[in-house]
């Protein structure tokens, strides 16, 4: 006996949210530990802070690049500055990010390097993109 599509499909096992995070984290991971020595440094020290700082963001590659997504929509992302042959790291935000101020507010930041005042602002700026 032939079964339905709709059986099929009911049947189908759904993908484990949490393996996921898991191969999204591992992929980031490794994305990152290709970047060359200084951006590498920055691209770890950025995950640390994204994931401190708002925990329900998923990491996954996004274009190749380190990303962090609510629901399946991209909130941010960083790109080593040896990916377009620019002197800095690029920090960006995506317009599902809760950034809005007024009628012009900034998505994309340069990072040559991160000091305890930039982490301070990257967190806090993570806090207020994902509520």
């Amino acid at each position: 006996m032939k079964k339905t599509k709709k059986e099929t499909t009911l049947n189908q096992k759904k993908p484990n949210p949490r393996a996921d995070k898991a191969d999204g984290e591992g992929a980031v991971l490794a994305a990152i530990e290709a970047m060359p020595g200084p951006d590498r440094a920055v691209g770890e020290r950025l995950h640390a802070i994204i994931k401190a700082s708002a925990p329900a963001l998923s990491p996954k590659l996004w274009y190749g690049m380190p990303a962090y997504a609510k629901d399946g929509k991209v909130i941010c992302f960083f790109r080593s500055g040896q990916k377009f042959k620019e002197r800095y790291m690029t920090l960006g935000f995506n317009n599902e990010a809760n950034l809005d101020e007024g009628h012009m507010w900034p998505i994309a930041f340069a990072l040559k390097e991160l000091s305890s005042a930039e982490e301070a602002r990257i967190g806090a700026l993570m806090k207020k993109a994902v509520n």
